[in-house]
């Protein structure tokens, strides 16, 4: 298994095992991994020639220098789980440096108002973080495929956005949220909950499953207000947002239309820890 901490090494050996008919598939990730991860990483070993994942930790994309400091960094552990999906993906696990060269600062970006909905207005600068790191990780690695999850399902608009925008070469293929067993969507962040904490957060897909039901004979509106009230006041559960919006741009549900899909959202704290969650309506 290759292991780059430093992209100047990593483009010489893609360069130097990649051919005409040679495809690269590419998973980026901050970390922490888990087995929605390693779904990613399977689906590009199977349809690529090359997979390579990146593990970094991007700081522009933290609006909460407590969150950021926090973040759970565990190379080793990550290197071990991706020798079990295979021995042949690239590790991609730079410095700070190494992707910013010493200008740790986020371009702007006009996703056309996609970064203004729900994780844009709850944190500011956020997607300008995303679409900065990928950007660079795209130029850097240069990715036939490039594999990204549902739960964020609006980083992955913004993503499809930033690759139309800037009309890059990279196919983005969307995969379906892991789960644990009692429906917690996979997130790194869940490292940090008790194991109390994680049956607790169970909740957060039972209600999204139950809107799901209702949004065949509700408004929009009816359940977030139905949503608000179930978590008004749970113990442990504190609600940040929930938004049934236009899977297309993300904009809310003023009014159901047969003919566009919808999705609903939802962000919540547990003992300070954030946790997200989407489902297709």
């Amino acid at each position: 298994m290759k292991i780059f901490e430093k992209q100047a090494e990593l483009k010489s050996f893609l360069k130097s095992i990649s051919t005409k008919n040679s495809t690269l598939g590419f998973v980026p990730t901050m970390g922490a991994l888990h087995d929605g991860h390693l779904s990613l990483l399977r689906q590009s070993i199977e349809n690529n020639t090359i997979s390579v994942i990146s593990i970094f930790v991007n700081p522009t994309q933290f609006n909460n220098i407590e969150d950021l400091e926090k973040y759970p960094r565990t190379l080793e552990n990550d290197v071990a789980k991706v020798k079990t999906v295979s021995d042949s993906i690239i590790i991609y696990a730079p410095t700070v440096d190494d992707i910013y060269e010493g200008k740790t600062i986020s371009e702007h970006f006009d996703f056309d108002g996609l970064e203004k909905q729900m994780e844009g207005e709850f944190r500011p600068g956020h997607y300008d973080g995303v679409g900065t790191v990928v950007k660079r990780l795209f130029e850097i690695i240069q990715p036939t495929n490039a594999y990204f999850g549902e739960k964020d399902f609006q980083q992955l608009q913004i993503v499809k956005k930033l690759v139309e925008k800037l009309k890059l070469n990279v196919n983005i293929v969307e995969c379906p949220i892991y789960r644990e067993k009692n429906g917690l969507a996979m997130s790194s962040r869940n490292e940090r909950l008790t194991e109390n904490e994680k049956k607790e957060a169970a909740l957060i897909y039972k209600i999204l499953k139950a809107s799901r039901s209702k949004f065949k004979n509700s408004s929009a509106a009816s359940i977030s207000n139905w949503v608000e009230k179930t978590l008004q006041n749970h113990k442990l559960i504190q609600l940040e947002y929930f938004q049934i919006a236009e899977e297309s741009n993300l904009l809310p549900c003023l009014r159901k239309n047969k003919n566009r899909k919808y999705r609903a959202f939802i962000a919540v704290f547990i003992n300070n820890i954030r946790l997200i969650d989407t489902i297709s309506l």
